[in-house]
């Protein structure tokens, strides 16, 4: 055999046949769990040192906003007397036992810096060297990095700022004038808590109306219904979203609340905006505890200008402003992102000109992310499996 062939079998033996799945959160494990039961050779690279990092990191008040029966992974299911809407504690371990019950090949500590294409296979940059894969599925999330917008003064401000996936205690608000924000999923869920907390003031800053549902009608956990409406036309889905707000809320607008500037479903395929959920912010609201005001316009040290002109003096800003996907240094070159950094594409959907890479939950659905995860989970592997 001449050195040349011998380098061209050594490189194609390096290659791992399967799929490197990037990220062990619940859409990665589920990923790795088809890929495995479709006959795929597979492995997930985790950079951190243990599953379920975000969640541990996250505010001790966190919940699923997804209803328990409608969050589970192929054969678990959570331990009986589970609350409907799981607590962080609750869905750190369920991703553990998953793990563990399908015995998933997670190798901790490894972190990708970059991928690039190489013809007939990915090359994949870590932290511990370079590893050669024929599919490559991204896992990482979309709320991989928290967003605060550059307001003009901001960095001139006194008081304190963080991000809402940084909530922290309630006690952390004892006393305090708060302001929040951001009217979408991440806001309410922030206003839901703090109406248990013995702020001083709280304010919403909002320039944007949200597509807003209660966790619950009576006894009905709203969320049940979600397999149902993601089958409804997006006009159908819309128009059954904005009646439902009514009947149950009323015209918030007579609150302060700007109406929402398209419908729920509608928002969620195109700019991927998630569907607010109520627990008890809007009775706070109609109360006169949670004053709502206009947009931000900037900051001076002593406090925040509104659009509007007026200047109010909080101590503490919640910015509830979203998140990042973060994959510009991984894959900012391929010309798979959009202006957002929001893939192209997602689940079974791929691009021909980059056979084998593959993202999945990146986008939020009506269903849930655990539910969606399963329905890209199967799409991915059946199609890695075809080839």
């Amino acid at each position: 055999m001449e050195v040349s062939e011998l380098r061209v079998q050594t490189r194609q033996e390096a290659i791992f046949p399967g799929a490197m799945v990037i990220g062990a959160g619940a859409a990665g494990l589920v990923v790795a769990h088809e890929l495995i039961e479709a006959g795929v050779v597979t492995t997930i690279l985790e950079k951190e040192s243990r599953l379920a990092e975000p969640w541990h990191r996250r505010h001790d008040q966190l919940h699923l906003n997804s209803h328990r029966d409608l969050s589970t992974l192929p054969g678990v299911d959570y331990p009986a007397g589970t609350p409907a809407f799981p607590h962080k504690t609750a869905v750190i371990h369920y991703l553990n036992t998953f793990s563990g019950t399908h015995g998933l090949p997670v190798e901790f500590g490894v972190a990708v810096k970059g991928i690039t294409f190489n013809g007939d296979h990915w090359a994949v940059n870590t932290n511990n060297g370079l590893r050669l894969a024929r599919h490559v599925v991204i896992a990482t999330g979309r709320d991989r990095e928290p967003f605060i917008p550059e307001w003009k003064g901001v960095k001139d401000f006194a008081g304190r700022i963080i991000h809402s996936a940084n909530f922290g205690h309630l006690r952390d608000y004892t006393g305090k004038r708060v302001l929040v924000v951001g009217a979408g999923n991440s806001g309410f869920d922030v206003l839901n808590h703090l109406v248990d907390a013995n702020a001083a003031n709280i304010w919403l800053s909002a320039r944007n109306g949200p597509s807003l549902l209660p966790k619950r009608i009576g006894k009905l956990a709203v969320h049940r219904i979600s397999p149902f409406m993601a089958r409804l036309p997006l006009w159908l889905a819309d128009a059954i979203m904005a009646v439902t707000q009514r009947l149950v809320f009323g015209n918030l607008t007579r609150f302060g609340v700007p109406r929402a500037p398209s419908g729920g479903a509608s928002r969620l395929k195109s700019d991927y905006t998630a569907i607010a959920i109520d627990d008890g912010a809007v009775r706070a609201i109609k109360a006169g505890r949670i004053a709502v005001l206009p947009g931000i316009r900037g900051f001076t040290r002593d406090g925040v200008i509104l659009d509007n002109g007026n200047l109010i003096g909080p101590d503490i800003v919640i910015a509830a402003t979203g998140y990042r996907t973060g994959l510009e240094g991984m894959v900012g070159t391929l010309g798979v992102l959009d202006d957002k950094g929001v893939p192209l594409f997602n689940g079974s959907e791929t691009d021909p000109k980059l056979p084998g890479l593959w993202f999945t939950g990146m986008r939020p659905s009506i269903r849930g992310c655990f539910a969606n995860a399963r329905i890209q989970a199967k799409g991915i592997a059946k199609g890695i499996a075809r080839r």
